[in-house]
């Protein structure tokens, strides 16, 4: 701590917009930030990190009023300011961009970007014209070619994070918070960011960066501040750090942990898919007769840009897409015909790319999200055996190592990471014998995603099938035994684990895009 006290004395001498001082928030039975400085540089990009659960999201929370501080203050050009909602915190130009999307999906793009800050004509009526003109204009800035008039509940995961971002560019705001605003996008996607950014900070724009791509905090950030377990860990310039020296600060060690991964593949075919297709409106395949097979133990990485078909294979496997075609053979049996019900009985789960809205139901406890998909097999009559529940949730979250002080507590109060791992554990619960992981490191901090990947190595000894998305090209090569790649609906790549690279990877991705656009499906 000497060296964060020292970097906080040379930071008094330079120019700081906003200060958080000796902020701390107690919620009942947990004190999630415990006395913390923060300091936000004038037109420089202010890196946040910590592990899931230090405390970062409740920071920034505070700041942009959508919790209330417990204690300490902020100060805003050194006048002490009071923040108690987000009106508060758009008053004094801080806006933010939040990492779980807070979007309407029954309204199109223009609508949500200006959700409460409707444009009026003269009278009481809106000027929709003119929302959409200035959501062109904000597209443009962000190098996508997406119409305004676009529902946002068609629009995939990573557009949808666009559309949250040109929300927050919408408004006149002097400190823009960004919670993870990569961790859908494409890199193709992470460039035009970074580029916007960049212009942003000539404008003068502070900006607070959370994220877990600590590569990319080295190549965005000029300061950095670690939490870590409610409290500041260090504060330095990150001219003067590295990745390690971040990991360090973290979870005090000097390394990332390691997965000491074994090919644990049997000769059994758990999963045969052959020609799977669905077809794009307008022409063309989303899916285009992909056959993939997969072995019981076996970890087999699906690989490829936004758009490629990866999300959609799974919608198609598990019985989501009611137009697809092909046949697919589970563990001996033909499940083409089969119900998402009668998928999962047999022995094919999900973890979905957004655990916040296909994953869990926010409003519920640990114990009914993790029984959500196998409550038939607590039932008996019409009654739930209530202890037979208690014993397997128990089970399962010490299995996985959920970190939650009751299975009674309701999910949205557990860390992003513990979120996910109650994902994977209502998916454990069906006794699956393939499970199908969409993204399943996606916002969660190199701990918990640690964590995540040993269950993955963990299951596969049992005997599971895995097959999982990732746009992680170091995820990919560390837990796979083969790796499948995807561009524009089609495999154009399979390789096994030892000739695998990421040069290979990339370029069998890039199969069917023309280079001279952004590489983004």
């Amino acid at each position: 701590m000497n060296e964060s006290r020292s970097v906080k004395k040379e930071s008094d001498k330079l120019d700081i917009i906003l200060k958080a001082r000796q902020v701390s928030k107690k919620y009942p039975g947990t004190l999630a930030l415990n006395q913390v400085d923060f300091n936000v540089y004038r037109g420089k990009v202010n890196v946040l990190v910590g592990e899931n659960g230090a405390g970062k999201s409740t920071l920034m929370k505070i700041i942009a009023g959508a919790i209330e501080i417990t204690s300490g203050k902020l100060l805003l050009e050194d006048e002490e300011i009071v923040i108690r909602n987000v009106d508060d915190a758009a008053k004094y130009g801080i806006g933010i961009v939040y990492q779980e999307l807070n979007l309407f999906p029954n309204l199109n793009i223009a609508e949500n970007i200006f959700m409460a800050r409707e444009i009026r004509s003269k009278g009481p009526l809106i000027d929709h014209q003119e929302q959409i003109l200035r959501t062109k204009a904000l597209m443009k800035q962000l190098e996508q070619a997406i119409d305004p008039k676009e529902l946002v509940s068609n629009l995939r995961i990573g557009q949808q994070q666009i559309v949250e971002i040109a929300k927050a560019l919408s408004q006149d705001v002097n400190i823009l918070i960004m919670d993870e605003p990569s961790s859908a996008l494409s890199s193709a996607e992470v460039s035009i960011l970074f580029k916007m950014i960049n212009e942003l900070k000539a404008r003068g724009v502070s900006i607070i960066y959370i994220s877990h791509r600590l590569e990319e905090l080295i190549q965005i950030g000029d300061y950095i501040t670690v939490l870590r377990d409610g409290k500041l860990e260090a504060e330095a310039e990150i001219k003067n750090i590295d990745v390690q020296w971040i990991v360090e600060k973290m979870v005090g060690e000097s390394a990332e942990k390691k997965i000491n991964h074994t090919n644990k593949a049997q000769d059994k075919e758990v999963l045969n898919v052959e020609n799977v297709c669905l077809s794009r409106q307008g022409g063309g395949f989303t899916v285009d007769h992909v056959s993939i097979s997969l072995k019981a133990g076996e970890i087999v990485g699906l690989y490829g840009l936004m758009g490629a078909g990866r999300s959609e294979l799974f919608d198609c496997l598990m019985g989501l897409e009611a137009e697809a075609k092909g046949t697919i053979i589970l563990d001996g049996q033909d499940i083409s015909k089969s119900s998402v019900v009668q998928r999962i009985q047999k022995g094919m789960a999900l973890i979905p790319e957004d655990r916040q809205r296909e994953g869990l139901i926010q409003v519920m406890s640990v114990t009914d999200n993790m029984t959500l998909s196998s409550l038939w097999a607590y039932l008996k009559g019409f009654h739930i055996l209530a202890k037979k529940v208690k014993a397997s949730v128990e089970k399962c979250i010490n299995d996985i190592s959920i970190k939650v002080s009751s299975p009674q507590v309701v999910v949205s109060s557990l860390s992003g990471g513990n979120q996910q791992k109650v994902v994977i554990g209502k998916a454990l619960l069906t006794s699956p014998k393939v499970l199908l992981m969409d993204e399943p490191g996606r916002g969660i901090d190199v701990g918990a995603k640690t964590d995540v990947f040993k269950i993955m190595n963990d299951l596969a000894e049992k005997g599971l099938g895995i097959l999982f998305v990732t746009t992680e090209l170091k995820e990919i090569l560390s837990i796979s035994d083969r790796i499948i790649v995807m561009s524009k609906g089609k495999i154009t790549g399979e390789f096994d684990r030892q000739e695998a690279t990421e040069e290979i990877l990339v370029n069998a991705s890039a199969i069917g895009h023309k280079l001279e656009t952004p590489l983004a499906g």
